[in-house]
């Protein structure tokens, strides 16, 4: 019943023969956080070599491909678009020759400042080729203010505002970047004489390597054959974490490790509480597949209900906010899942979800559930309405998107066809998230508190372009 989109996907590697293979597995592992792009730029110590497509990891490499590109250091991307064309000249890493040598750049995130950014580069010569942000970074490292200085890399990235974390690559190092708030998960991990980085901790999974640490907010790491060397980039006390809680509420995979803690205990909590907050008289708890399920679970297990699968999902079809039109989305949302008749015919069903936007997957659900015999449908949803628009990196920048931004409880209740509705509150959405003190989330499109200001000027160009995001 979902429709936003939001993260792409970082993995990058150092010091491993393979590191290409295993950049390929990485990404296939965070096809999730993206289905629009993929590609990899890798090195073998003096230059980098570059292949990306469109479409799903597993179409735009082949094996010929993968060893025609070999070298021990490589990153890649998976990428899903808010604003700029779908096309390849958009896809990531973007690379570039500067004068200290060539570079690449991945980036998942939103910079709030990037309008003003590309006019005042533009301004001074700056040609640019792609529609995304992330190009921006390219353009500030190249900058004689920047170029070629001790702290050209601290000085690049204290222009940037917003949520941004970044991979660059060069002939012979990786660096990882992460903004002064967090906003993003990036983290740290060791294969033997390697070391890994990635968005989230499954792509370390698949590759049998070990998660060591988080990439802090605020910090430069550079990752070498030799080693890592740490730096911060923001003054002492400036960096403040503002994790993004609808990580742990829909995007990252439930097997990984984010924020301090994984995700489908978090999301087995966040049912737990809503089952406390919003009970319900009905036969059976049932989950929107496949975000839905921890909380399901958690709400089963809290109200004593029976769980049961009824729904059933096409493992074939993509997660539909991930298609770049509402046309696109509709169309998956109509074969993505299937309901088990004999389930749900004649019973009172509580249907986890994982949140609601727009509401009109959620609707068309509820009157199939209908169609099939379902008695009553009690919806249950496991964050807060989402009543203001992002500007960090998920695709609902404009309000007037929102369900719930014009709408009451009830009054959704009564668009979407339901006998109830329960939303998770605010205060038990963080509850639910110990691993962090809950003044250490940002859930501004709940509460509508930004941690980074966005000004009315820039708001207003997000609205007519679309949220200018690492895609």
């Amino acid at each position: 019943m979902r429709e936003a989109r939001e993260a792409c996907g970082l993995f990058g590697i150092v010091g491993d023969a393979a590191a290409v293979l295993k950049t390929y597995y990485g990404l296939y592992s965070l096809q999730h956080r993206g289905q629009e792009s993929a590609g990899i730029v890798s090195s073998e110590g003096t230059r980098l070599r570059l292949h990306k497509g469109m479409g799903l990891v597993a179409d735009v490499f082949s094996p010929a491909t993968l060893e025609r590109i070999a070298g021990p250091l490589a990153m890649g991307h998976v990428r899903y678009s808010t604003t700029g064309a779908s096309t390849l000249l958009n896809a990531q890493p973007l690379v570039a020759d500067c004068a200290g040598g060539p570079i690449a750049v991945a980036h998942n995130g939103n910079l709030v400042n990037s309008g003003e950014l590309r006019r005042e580069l533009e301004a001074h010569g700056s040609i640019f080729q792609t529609t995304v942000d992330s190009e921006i970074v390219l353009h500030l490292l190249a900058h004689p203010d920047h170029a070629g200085k001790p702290d050209g890399l601290a000085r690049t990235f204290r222009r940037l505002r917003g949520a941004f974390s970044l991979l660059l690559l060069t002939p012979r190092e990786l660096i990882a970047v992460r903004d002064p708030n967090g906003f993003r998960p990036l983290c740290l991990g060791r294969l033997g004489g390697a070391y890994v980085v990635a968005s989230e901790t499954c792509a370390f999974d698949l590759i049998k390597a070990n998660y060591v640490r988080d990439i802090e907010p605020g910090e430069i790491l550079h990752v070498t054959k030799d080693g890592v060397r740490s730096e911060r980039y923001t003054e002492a006390g400036e960096a403040r974490s503002s994790f993004c809680v609808f990580e742990h509420v829909y995007f990252a995979r439930p097997d990984s490790r984010v924020f301090g803690d994984t995700v489908h205990i978090v999301r087995m909590r966040l049912g737990a509480e809503l089952a406390r907050e919003h009970p319900a008289k009905a036969d059976l708890v049932m989950a929107v597949p496949d975000s839905g399920n921890s909380a399901a679970l958690g709400y089963a297990s809290t109200s004593g209900i029976p769980f049961e699968q009824g729904f059933i999902r096409n493992h074939y079809v993509g997660r539909t906010f991930i298609q770049p039109t509402q046309g696109a989305r509709d169309q998956e949302v109509e074969i993505k899942l299937n309901i088990v008749r004999e389930v749900v015919e004649g019973k009172r069903v509580v249907v986890v979800d994982d949140s609601i936007v727009r509401g009109t997957t959620a609707r068309s659900r509820v009157k199939a559930l209908r169609e099939v015999g379902a008695r009553e449908v009690h919806l249950r949803v496991s964050c807060p309405p989402i009543r203001h628009p992002c500007f960090y990196g998920i695709d609902f920048p404009d309000p007037r998107q929102l369900i719930a931004n014009e709408r009451s409880v009830p009054q959704i209740r009564d668009y979407l066809g339901v006998d109830s509705l329960g939303y998770l509150s605010l205060e038990g959405m963080l509850r639910a998230a110990p691993g962090q003190p809950a003044d250490r989330f940002c859930a501004a499109c709940y509460s509508g508190r930004y941690p980074v200001p966005v000004e009315a000027g820039m708001r207003k160009e997000i609205f007519e372009r679309g949220a200018p995001s690492c895609g």
